[in-house]
C-alpha cells in the first residue's frame, strides 16, 4: 500500500496558500474541450473579498466555449522564483466549477470595481459585449509548498 504524500493542512499551509491568492495577477487555466482534449492558457485574474478567483474573458476566447458549459475546470497559482528549481516554489491548483457573472447579477458593480482597482488595464475593453467576468467556485485543491510539502485543500 502506498503512503498518501499529502499532509494535514496546517496554519503554515493556509497563510502560504493566503498570499498566492492575494499575489496572483494571472493564472493558467485549463479546461477540456469539446472533443475530450485538455487545453491549457494563460488568464488574468483577480481574487475577491472571498478569496474566489475571477477573470474577465472573452466570448472570443476559446476556453469560454468550455467554461460557459459549466465543465469544470482547473486554475493553476504561483510562479517560479528567479533562481533554483522551478519545482521547488509554491504552487496552488484550485479545482473549480465556473460561474459567469452577469452585467444583471447583484454584486456585479462590485466585483467590476474591484476588478479594475486591481487590473485598471482591464478599463479598456471590460465594458465591451463579448467581455464577461467568471468567478471560479473552488471544490477542492492541491497546495505543493516546496520538496515534500504537498497538502489537500
Amino acid at each position: 500500500m502506498t503512503k498518501d504524500p499529502y499532509q494535514a493542512l496546517d496554519a503554515e499551509a493556509r497563510v502560504l496558500m493566503a498570499s498566492l491568492l492575494e499575489a496572483a495577477t494571472h493564472a493558467a487555466l485549463a479546461v477540456v474541450r469539446d472533443d475530450g482534449t485538455p487545453s491549457v492558457t494563460r488568464i488574468a485574474l483577480s481574487v475577491e473579498k472571498d478569496r474566489a478567483p475571477v477573470t474577465l474573458i472573452s466570448d472570443l476566447f476559446l476556453h469560454t466555449k468550455a467554461l460557459r458549459a459549466g465543465r469544470p475546470c482547473s486554475v493553476l497559482l504561483g510562479e517560479p522564483g528567479d533562481k533554483g528549481d522551478p519545482l521547488t516554489h509554491p504552487r496552488l491548483t484550485l479545482h473549480c466549477v465556473p460561474k459567469f457573472v452577469t452585467r444583471e447579477d447583484a454584486g456585479y458593480g462590485e466585483l467590476r470595481d474591484r476588478y479594475l482597482a486591481l487590473r485598471p488595464k482591464a478599463k479598456l475593453y471590460v465594458d465591451f459585449a463579448d467581455f464577461n467576468f467568471v468567478r471560479f467556485e473552488v471544490k477542492d485543491g492541491l497546495l505543493n509548498a516546496g520538496f515534500g510539502k504537498a497538502y489537500r485543500v
